[in-house]
């Protein structure tokens, strides 16, 4: 828009010969400034006991709201930032700006009643310390490494399948299978003595509780950290390839201090907790979608898009996982993220995002779209992600081949569900054939 600006004639006394007319000038005013979009207000968001595979409401309610917008959790202080949108997720996840390590400085909003991040865990490591602590475990995870492992897997997933065909119908597949053999496979991975892998699972069962508050958390970290801290110390001259030998090597050779080695050996440890809780919410859809089952059962080749699918859209997690913190300002969709506040991304909503994934509610096997966020995405990636799918995938297959008709022995709205617990997942899986 602009302005036409004359300069006018002064009033005359006596007529005189007329003045040139003024030039006139076009002045264009200066271009308005962007307006910062204006911040949502926080939004309290509790831990609800869901059932089923229920999607989060108020997750859901949060999406609809924008791609960014503010909540508060039941624990912590203040509030934070929340990313719902895939693209927004992948760039928060891979971008140095936003830190996991000062995290550790600050009481930020969080789910979990207890918060004592350790020294080495990779969860709150940035670049370059992240690589540097990913390094001496990472040869365990290979996939090479994988395909070493799968026989002994299978040979100790049919051993428990082998004793539930000898029992019969009707059994309860979390009791008998999911908690055993990723517990059992988790040990072999980490080296784990036969004769101590029930106390360390229950540690870990009690460290991904909100039951028991934070003592009860403080006591079976305790437990499970001392202990490993005392194997790692007697592998220091080890040459095994499990993952507290490698970390008691590298321990020995100095690449990293026996406090990291610990903080680094305890989540891969409890990674064994999300297969059995994630692989139970795969098979309740699996086992109350007749046709979806059908499907798995009679294609076996066409598996893998399958169980993609049902990766993507089983709620894992109770609300989000780990914050970052914005190390400057940061612009995104007109709102300023300023320098210091707190920001969590929610892989849920992510794979929910209908711009990604046309309607995302639906479980579609033959659905051309990106790659689910499932493991995490960027520097964060699941360390486990390629060992949780090789359970996945003989959890499924041995299962479905071995038990012809597989199918729930009770109506699915009587099958119990984990509460007060970070991970979701069926408590029981009551199941015939």
């Amino acid at each position: 828009m602009t302005q036409e600006i004359t300069t006018p004639s002064p009033d005359r006394v006596a007529p005189r010969p007329a003045a040139p007319a003024a030039p006139t000038i076009q002045v264009t005013p200066p271009a308005p400034l962007p307006e910062e979009t204006a911040p949502p207000p926080p939004r309290d968001w509790p831990a609800l006991e869901l059932a089923g595979t229920e999607f989060d409401p108020v997750l859901r309610e949060l999406m609809r709201e924008g791609p960014l917008t503010r909540i508060r959790l039941p624990h912590g202080e203040g509030w934070a930032w929340l990313a719902t949108r895939y693209d927004d997720v992948k760039l928060v996840t891979n971008d140095p700006r936003f830190s996991r390590a000062e995290v550790t400085r600050r009481q930020v909003t969080r789910l979990a009643p207890h918060f004592k991040p350790r020294p080495g865990s990779l969860a709150w490591a940035d670049q370059p310390d992240h690589n540097r602590l990913r390094k001496p475990a990472s040869a365990a995870f290979t996939v090479g490494a994988m395909k070493r492992l799968r026989p002994r897997a299978q040979e100790l997933l049919d051993e428990l399948v082998d004793a539930l065909v000898r029992q019969g119908p009707p059994a309860d597949l979390v009791e008998q299978v999911l908690e055993p053999f990723p517990l059992a496979v988790v040990s072999e991975v980490m080296g784990v003595p036969p004769a101590e892998r029930e106390q360390v699972h229950a540690w870990t069962r009690q460290i991904i509780s909100m039951c028991g508050g934070a003592e009860a958390a403080d006591r079976a970290k305790e437990g499970m950290y001392g202990w490993i801290g005392r194997t790692v110390r007697a592998r220091r001259d080890s040459r095994a390839e499990d993952v507290l030998s490698l970390l008691g090597a590298a321990v020995g050779r100095g690449e990293i201090s026996e406090e990291e080695a610990v903080g680094l050996a305890g989540p891969l440890q409890i990674g064994g907790e999300a297969v059995t809780h994630n692989c139970g919410q795969m098979l309740y859809l699996l086992l109350t979608r007749p046709e979806l089952m059908a499907r798995t059962r009679e294609r076996p080749g066409e598996r893998g898009p399958v169980l993609d699918e049902l990766l993507r859209h089983i709620p894992h997690r109770s609300t989000v996982g780990l914050a970052r913190i914005a190390r400057e300002d940061v612009e995104l969709h007109g709102v300023r993220i300023a320098a210091g506040e707190p920001v969590y991304v929610s892989y849920l909503a992510a794979n929910r995002d209908p711009a990604v994934f046309p309607d995302p509610d639906r479980i579609d096997p033959d659905r051309a779209a990106a790659p689910h966020l499932s493991f995490g995405n960027g520097p964060h990636y699941c360390t486990g992600a390629v060992l949780a799918r090789l359970q996945t995938e003989l959890l499924v297959d041995t299962l479905l081949d071995r038990l012809p008709g597989l199918r729930l022995a009770v109506p699915a709205a009587q099958v119990a569900w984990r509460r007060k617990t970070m991970i979701r997942g069926p408590r029981t899986l009551p199941v015939t054939w």
